[in-house]
């Protein structure tokens, strides 16, 4: 940090020294924002120093390839439906390529294929990253636009994706605690985005979008098909429909007419996989595909049934009551009509309750007395079989 901060102040045009003697300033005599111009002038130039501190690095190709190791298989971590996703190191202060683990980690999205549909994702998804900022949405550190090379750098989140996480059977980092704490952190990048000056809709909400830090905190991820919202006495903007299947809330794909309240829908088959610990879609075994959404809301408004949805590998170590508070919240998020949905400011204030909840009674949790009534992952195969009467 030091040579970067004594390189800025040797480049620094403004600098005596480095102005030519005819236009040096007087010595002797204080020269601050005294006038009203000298103040403006000031005021400007801070405003542009802080637009500059956040505006993403310009990387050459070279820079990226060599700081992926060519691109290699070996530093590939995930797959998009526009780009390949590799990991990266560089030196944080030069932003210069580094050897493995000597610098800072970086994710690499480099678009896959030359489809305008891809090339329009691309430049989609630097648009927004560098005009919104917020702790629950991924940080852009640069870009590369080089002829054909269309690449994106992030910062690297450790802990990977949530759909990751879920996916893996015997996996056993996902506590309680930590799903409630993954959902909480998901709310608010979302009501971030919803709250604006100018909307902003995600339209491809979903468990492979959340990323994890090392200490499980959640940010939103690819923002490629990201939309501006209804403003005005808008009350939708008409698009085609585009998303993920088991995601895409039913009014928009029925009208082609979205709102914010279609990410909130998106949002509460979320909550419902990290609840489950099911995927969003699944396959039976006859090839015919089913969502889970349409599927477990009859078992999250009934108690008594609400067991068979919560996911095996909890085991007991949960409150059931945390549990009934976050099937009504699902419920709400998943209502058939997007007008009685809540907003993501109020689905936030309802989650916060509910960690503040479990934050108070966390030593008198609560859990399911009969481990037997939890079903298998993949529930809903038992539930077609067993349909609620």
């Amino acid at each position: 940090m030091g040579n970067c901060l004594k390189k800025k102040k040797l480049e620094d045009p403004n600098r005596d020294d480095a102005r030519p003697p005819t236009e040096r300033r007087p010595r002797g005599k204080k020269h601050g924002p005294n006038t009203q111009r000298d103040r403006s002038l000031a005021r400007a130039i801070k405003k542009e120093e802080v637009l500059h501190a956040y505006r993403p690095t310009q990387f050459s190709y070279n820079v990226l390839h060599a700081a992926t190791n060519k691109f290699s298989n070996k530093n590939l971590i995930g797959r998009g439906g526009f780009g390949d996703v590799f990991k990266g190191w560089i030196h944080s202060c030069a932003k210069t390529p580094a050897k493995p683990n000597d610098g800072q980690a970086i994710a690499v999205k480099r678009l896959r294929n030359k489809q305008p549909q891809g090339h329009e994702a691309w430049q989609n998804e630097l648009n927004f990253l560098t005009k919104i900022s917020h702790q629950n949405l991924v940080k852009l550190i640069g870009y590369c636009c080089e002829c054909e090379h269309k690449i994106l750098v992030y910062e690297y989140m450790p802990k990977g994706s949530l759909d990751a996480h879920l996916s893996k059977e015997r996996d056993t980092e996902l506590t309680w605690g930590r799903r409630i704490k993954i959902a909480v952190g998901v709310a608010r990048g979302l009501d971030h985005l919803h709250t604006v000056p100018r909307p902003i809709i995600h339209r491809d909400l979903k468990t492979s979008n959340v990323l994890l830090d090392a200490d499980f905190n959640p940010k939103l991820s690819d923002f490629g098909l990201a939309k501006y919202g209804p403003h005005d006495h808008e009350t939708h903007v008409s698009t085609r429909v585009l998303g993920t299947k088991g995601y895409v809330a039913p009014e928009y794909i029925g009208t082609g007419h979205l709102t914010l309240k279609s990410d909130v829908y998106s949002f509460g088959v979320v909550l419902l996989e990290i609840l489950s610990g099911s995927s969003a879609v699944d396959r039976f075994s006859n090839g015919m595909l089913e969502n889970l959404a349409d599927h477990a809301k009859p078992y999250l408004s009934n108690k008594l049934r609400l067991p068979h949805v919560i996911d095996k590998r909890l085991g007991s170590n949960f409150s059931m009551e945390e549990a009934q508070e976050l099937a009504e919240i699902i419920l709400q998020c998943l209502n058939s009509d997007a007008n009685s949905r809540p907003t993501m400011t109020e689905v936030l204030s309802s989650l916060e309750q509910l960690e503040q909840h479990r934050d108070s009674s966390k030593h008198n949790l609560r859990g399911l007395a009969a481990p037997q009534k939890v079903l298998p992952l993949n529930f809903h195969r038992d539930i077609k079989e067993n349909p609620v009467s």
